[in-house]
């Protein structure tokens, strides 16, 4: 588990930029947190890392925003889902097995299709300041092992 912390939007929105400036095609990224903590900030960074140029918004009621750089972005939010049976009903196994980036909002609802790598973040709003953030890196396989520490050695170099 690696922590980052930070103090404004901007600076999680950076932080998912250093990410999506490193993912790899085929990559699953799966938010966490509660609403306001910063979800859509921070994969509005990692567009931004995978250069893609148009506004990046919540997908919350088409559940699934599809966005060309220099690998496809694919921004699912599943919050509106009855459960992970109704993944099926979006052909997730499409875009995480496409080659293109895939970044979940709200994925531990629908943990029981997640592949076993991935790599989890978490993000906590601290309770005496509504603008920093603690983003929880929790890398499950090598890759994303790998993938995180990169991320920290990016954006908090020596630690």
């Amino acid at each position: 588990m690696l922590i980052i912390n930070t103090s404004s939007p901007d600076e999680t929105e950076a932080v998912g930029a250093g990410l999506g400036s490193i993912v790899s095609p085929g990559d699953i990224l799966c938010l966490n947190g509660d609403l306001g903590a910063g979800k859509t900030c921070f994969a509005r960074g990692v567009a931004r890392g995978l250069d893609i140029k148009e506004p990046v918004t919540s997908p919350t009621f088409t559940l699934i925003n599809e966005y060309q750089g220099r690998i496809p972005f694919y921004h699912f939010d599943v919050y509106r889902l009855g459960g992970p049976e109704e993944m099926d009903d979006l052909g997730y196994e499409e875009y995480f097995y496409n080659g293109g980036v895939t970044l979940l909002e709200w994925a531990e609802l629908v943990l029981d299709v997640l592949p076993g790598e991935r790599l989890d973040i978490f993000l906590e709003t601290a309770p005496e300041n509504p603008d920093r953030r603690k983003i929880v890196l929790l890398p499950y396989g090598e890759h994303y092992v790998h993938l995180a520490e990169e991320l920290m050695n990016r954006v908090c170099p020596g630690n």
